[in-house]
Formats: structure tokens, sequence, C-alpha cells
């Protein structure tokens, strides 16, 4: 499909997407541009691409499909980095879970004749580096495509093949919207787990230190949430802030609702919204986003 794959930062996600090529053929040849030497030795070491380097201007060139699997604040610096490196009629793609920002910075700065077009894979684990990655992480998840101006139809159509046959089921959509379901899907979930998790941990100090021995179930779940890369999910948050500050105000105003109907034993409107909330779950089941016993996405032995 592409004689040379480009992978800059070889974390969870692009040491995954490495190791996905390599299993189904996709690339002659895998490289990985990364900050860190040991980074670089060890994904050599692994076997997760042919070549590694923290010099990314001169590991990029020549590169027919260059992915930044980065934090999105890194982007700016990539981007200046790469430019002039690029090659003529390569697609350039990301894996970033926010849109409308990065597609306009990149937009700006990079050369006509090359096809950018923002992906995002929405698959992960709590783990993070890329000793955690392995090539079924994408199987059956969603891949979301968002063209920007700079992006050709046939390297559209060529990317949505790369992530199917990586095992993604792949929509395409514009960055606003993308912004905003994912403010609520995924962004949302993560900032509540944040808190809760923080809240515990206040708790778990100052009164009773049984609270880890028993948190099997809900605190258990929240944690695996709340264990993700923290600078992942910092810049997540800071560039989405306009949806995600709504969504924050809309859950303010539904938790005093139902503050009010406990601190009133309001037993009926308390029933009406735990059994709105359980259709959700059976509707999640449903549409084949998740099974009766979720592993989570976990790496399977």
């Amino acid at each position: 499909m592409f004689k040379k794959v480009c992978i800059i930062g070889c974390g969870l996600i692009g040491s995954s997407i490495a190791r996905a090529i390599k299993k189904n053929k996709l690339a002659r040849k895998v490289v990985s541009s990364n900050r860190s030497n040991t980074t670089n030795k060890k994904i050599i070491k692994l076997n997760i691409v042919d070549e590694a380097s923290p010099d990314t201007r001169k590991i990029v060139t020549g590169s027919d499909l260059i992915i930044i699997a980065s934090p999105l604040s890194s982007y700016k610096n990539i981007i200046f980095k790469i430019k002039n490196s690029l090659k003529n009629g390569a697609i350039l793609t990301d894996v970033g879970s926010v849109k409308k920002n990065v597609i306009q910075l990149i937009e700006k700065n990079i050369p006509n004749n090359v096809s950018w077009i923002s992906s995002h894979p929405i698959a992960g684990t709590e783990e993070s580096g890329p000793e955690s990655g392995f090539s079924e992480l994408f199987k059956n998840k969603w891949c979301i495509l968002t063209p920007s101006k700079k992006s050709k139809n046939k390297d559209i159509k060529l990317l949505e093949k790369f992530w199917r046959r990586i095992g993604s089921v792949v929509d395409v959509m514009s960055a606003k919207e993308h912004d905003y379901i994912l403010s609520i899907t995924s962004h949302m979930p993560h900032l509540i787990a944040y808190n809760i998790v923080n809240t515990t941990l206040k708790i778990k100090k100052k009164r009773d230190r049984n609270i880890v021995k028993y948190s099997a179930g809900g605190l258990r779940d929240f944690t695996r949430i709340a264990a993700s890369n923290p600078i992942m999910w910092r810049d997540i948050f800071i560039q989405n802030r306009e949806n995600t500050a709504k969504m924050i105000d809309k859950f303010i105003k539904n938790l005093r609702d139902l503050k009010k109907a406990i601190k009133s034993k309001n037993e009926k409107k308390l029933e009406k919204i735990f059994t709105k909330t359980k259709k959700i779950r059976k509707e999640i089941i449903k549409a084949g986003q998740d099974i009766n016993k979720p592993d989570f996405g976990r790496k399977q032995n």
C-alpha cells in the first residue's frame, strides 16, 4: 500500500499502528521519530519499526504516509520541523482527539502538494509507551476522518482503506461535529473520572485507607479511565475547551437536580433518571460499541 510510512511519536497508539502495518504488510518500510533516544532504541529492539531517530526532518524524508501520534501541544513544533521535508504527493495525518484548531494550524503551514487528512482512531487503553501497543488495538473500533481543504479525494479513499486494513470502521465528518461529539462521548467521561478519583484521593488521605481495598466496581472502573496519559488529556481539554466547558455546565445542572431529588427524598424522580440512563447502556451494546462483559480494550494474552 505504501513504500515508506513514518510515525512521529511511538507510544501506545503509534506503536500499535506500526505493529498493525507490519502484521498486515501495508508498507515496505516503517520508521519513527521520537525525542527520546531511549524510546528510539527500544522500538528498534522490539522490532516495532525498521528505523528510528530523534531527527524528525531526516526520518520523514521520502515517506508516503506520515502519522503524527504525539500530544496535541507538540504539533506546531513538529509541523515547522517537517514542512520542508515532506514528499510531493505525501499524505499527512494524525491521531489526535481534537480537530478544529489542529486542522487550521496544519493547513496554513504545509505545502499544497501534500494531502492533509486528519484521523482519530477511537481506541486505546489506560497504558502508555511503545511496549503497551498491540496490532489488534484498532479491531472493530471507529476511526473518524476529518479532511481539510488540502485533502485530495483519492488520498481520502486511500487513507480510509489503510484504517480499514488495520481493523477500523471508518467514518468521515467535519471537525466541528467531531469535536462536539467527542466532548460528550470521551472528553467529559474522562474529566469526571479524573475528578472522582481526585476527590477519592483527598478523602483517603484524611479519613479512610480502606477505600482502595473496597474499590471493586464503580471506583475501580473510574480509576482505569483516570490512569490515562496526563499530558495527552491536558492538551485535549485545552484544545476543546469551548465544547467541554458547555458540557461541564450541563453536567453541573444535572448534578444539582440529582442532589435536590436525593435531599427531598423524591423517589419517583430518581427512579425515572436511573431508568433512562440504564437504557443508554443497552443501546451502546446494541450498536456494537461494547459487550456484556467488557474487557476495556486490554491486550489479550
